[in-house]
């Protein structure tokens, strides 16, 4: 595989690089960069993560180690109690890998890290009171302010929360961090301050937020917003009755974005189409290739909300099958974390 071919796999379905350049170098001088992707157990993981997990998978086959922090001490920061840290960690060490495996994605290709196992040793936080000794407490707040529960009277934790997410790119041995556009502030910061003691900056590399089933942000302490790994067949189906998904409308619409980012790049991997199933009386079955053609024909009224909304309901039901076979352990695990 070359390098453009490399570049097309690790931009697929991304929203922003900083910076490109720095991208396309490093892919043209390592054969196996180091990247990571974190996650905080903080709220039960929803279908909103399937997008993060694809592009692991696309990562995976562009010849990039990747390391998936589980980082305890960031959720601890971002407001969750201490003595339910370890058993929402336990939830997520179990779940976040079932999640990967769903899409295809061989886990033995992964390396998993516990935010713990090194954030609480003397280096890491020699660095984090350097870092406070030269970021701003208007620049951490602002870093933080779309990531952690900030509330009306801040706790100082939420401003040390970006100070060791920067020091994480350090401490993983990495060459870039995987994230949401949610993060990019905390991103930005790490690149204009890394520098300044010692470090190098890193490639920053942004998938988009999909939007969650009522027209707004995926969130996982919202229930009508998305949908979680372990929901039946039949809550599947009836969140997704009841999602938002205007005739005509793309804006903020969680339905089309799904399809988009999930099920076409699903497809796309699997040279198949995406196949819009109707009764003969309606027009028959409706085949897209592209989501393109997809969209235009929402756009257009030719594909009705109800039609596309029953077939993300079948590929979702298919897609998170494999989690149903742990369903009695992670709902023990999440009964003790989440209860």
């Amino acid at each position: 595989m070359d390098t453009n071919e490399r570049l097309e796999l690790v931009t697929r379905n991304i929203q922003e690089i900083i910076p490109k350049e720095d991208l396309i170098k490093l892919l043209q001088k390592k054969k196996k960069p180091v990247i990571y992707w974190g996650t905080a157990p903080t709220g039960k993981p929803h279908i909103g993560y399937l997008l993060p997990a694809l592009k692991i998978a696309d990562l995976l086959k562009a010849g990039f180690k990747v390391k998936i922090l589980l980082a305890d001490i960031h959720a601890a920061l971002d407001n969750v109690e201490w003595t339910v840290l370890e058993k929402r960690y336990k939830y997520y060490e179990k779940v976040i890998p079932l999640l990967i495996q769903c899409i295809g994605v061989d886990t033995k290709n992964l390396e998993f890290v516990k935010g713990s196992d090194y954030q609480l040793k003397k280096d890491f936080i020699f660095d984090v009171l350097k870092l406070s000794t030269i970021v701003s407490v208007h620049d951490a707040h602002k870093a933080a302010s779309d990531v952690v529960k900030m509330g009306e009277n801040p706790k100082l934790s939420g401003l040390l929360y970006p100070l060791m997410q920067a020091l994480d790119e350090e401490y993983l041995g990495v060459d870039a961090q995987l994230g949401g556009t949610d993060q990019r502030k905390i991103m930005v910061l790490a690149r204009e301050n890394l520098p300044k003691i010692g470090y190098a900056s890193r490639v920053e590399i942004m998938n988009p937020i999909i939007p969650g089933l009522i027209g707004k942000k995926m969130s996982s302490s919202d229930p009508k917003s998305k949908i979680d790994l372990l929901d039946s067949d039949e809550e599947i189906k009836s969140k997704i009755k009841g999602a938002y998904c205007e005739a005509g409308k793309v804006e903020d619409n969680g339905v089309l974005a799904f399809v988009q980012y999930v099920l076409f790049t699903i497809k796309s991997d699997q040279k198949a189409p995406l196949i819009i199933e109707r009764p003969e009386k309606f027009g028959g079955n409706q085949v897209y290739y592209t989501y393109s053609d997809l969209e235009s024909d929402f756009i257009n009224q030719k594909l009705h909300p109800q039609d596309l909304k029953n077939t993300l309901a079948k590929e979702l039901i298919l897609l998170l099958k494999p989690m149903q076979k742990y369903k009695t352990e992670l709902e023990s695990l999440a009964k003790e974390a989440y209860s």
